[in-house]
């Protein structure tokens, strides 16, 4: 079975929530017996075909971007040409211009959209496209919600629960590599054995402006790692607030961000906003066994983070429940190493890569058949 996966961006030029997402399909899709591509746009003025990890990624040029919506103009006679090709179409949501190219193309072939996230933003343009949105969604075999409490809070989703199921996002730990010693020494020796940690895209979602507050009056050491657009605005911040204990290592390697995620304390994720639709660096944390602290924002954060068995939800935009949070799990290490425990126990049987490719391979098969069904009543009647 051959999938096509189309979304703006992809893995070797972007390394996003949805981008990671995937990777880990074509990843584990092998196991079952499938073969995925990738079609996605690129920055490159000459982009080519690049194999990426032993899977197909075919590149286009972008033309154009608006509101974080890439347009290409030859992204639609490829799409045409490789959709024809695979047994499978496998949409990435949201994602404006690829419905246009569902139906620009006339697209026919089985298709399957993940629906990563509401567009939250925009809501101006929304209205503009949510006739499109909503004729896209009628026309796809099937929608995937990344986990039950996105499917509950959706608006948009409600209106789909027919044709919607759930597959949580999975990692596969071996695709991480394991830090050599003089790394975790190197960490060690500069921040110390006892740490919160924060990992992810400096972005206005993030909340880590909550963090910052909630940090305030404490001695806690808080790590953050990522770069991003607010960056220099929350440096800024830290040093207005004298906080002394929060630190910014930017953008770190694969290899030392494994090793600060197996020597920190606990992760911190204060996104306080639905774009933040499932938290992969906060799966992270799970899948090293560490307990996390997250917010509710009816999301698949707090799927991952289940309250009081992984690790504590709080409020949204909250700072102070986040501190009694922190210093809930600071004073009491048996509790922060039982929570921990338990997220890595609900990573192996919720969140494996392994477990996810099953999933798809599963629906896949049912949309073919769905699909094959369809047809020959067609047939028929005719």
């Amino acid at each position: 079975m051959r999938v096509l996966h189309f979304y703006k961006t992809y893995q070797s030029e972007s390394y996003g929530g949805i981008e990671q997402t995937i990777y880990q399909l074509c990843k584990c899709s092998p196991a079952s017996g499938i073969e995925s591509e990738v079609l996605t746009l690129s920055d490159d003025p000459d982009p080519a075909e690049l194999m990426y990890e032993g899977h197909k990624v075919h590149r286009v040029k972008l033309d154009l971007q608006i509101a974080s919506t890439g347009f290409s103009l030859s992204a639609l006679k490829r799409f045409s040409q490789l959709a024809a090709e695979v047994d499978i179409v496998h949409y990435h949501f949201p994602w404006p211009f690829m419905d246009l190219a569902h139906f620009v193309t006339r697209m026919n072939k089985p298709s399957v959209v993940t629906y990563h996230s509401d567009i939250v933003r925009y809501k101006t343009l929304l209205q503009l496209y949510r006739p499109l949105m909503h004729r896209f969604l009628n026309s796809v075999d099937a929608i995937v919600a990344t986990s039950p409490n996105y499917l509950q809070t959706s608006s948009v989703l409600a209106g789909y629960k027919d044709k919607t199921q759930v597959i949580p996002i999975g990692l596969d730990k071996s695709n991480y590599p394991t830090p050599s010693a003089a790394v975790t020494e190197k960490w060690q020796k500069q921040i110390g054995g006892r740490f919160f940690l924060f990992v992810g895209a400096i972005r206005y979602y993030k909340g880590l402006h909550i963090l910052l507050d909630a940090a305030r009056g404490t001695d806690y050491p808080i790590v953050i790692v990522g770069a991003g657009p607010i960056e220099q605005e929350l440096k800024q911040r830290v040093q207005e607030q004298g906080l002394r204990n929060v630190i910014f290592l930017g953008i770190v390697s694969d290899e030392d961000k494994v090793a600060l995620l197996q020597l920190c304390y606990a992760i911190v994720f204060p996104s306080h906003l639905r774009s933040e639709a499932f938290g992969i660096s906060l799966l992270e944390g799970a899948m090293y066994g560490k307990p996390m602290i997250s917010s509710e924002i009816g999301t698949g954060t707090s799927y991952i983070n289940n309250h009081r068995e992984t690790g504590l939800v709080v409020p949204p935009s909250d700072p102070d429940a986040f501190r009694l949070a922190m210093q809930q799990l600071w004073d009491d290490p048996e509790l922060a190493r039982t929570m921990g425990a338990r997220a890595q126990a609900r990573y192996q049987k919720l969140f494996t890569a392994r477990v996810m490719g099953e999933s798809y391979a599963g629906l896949y098969r049912d949309v073919l058949q769905m699909h094959g069904q369809a047809e020959t009543q067609v047939s028929l009647e005719a």
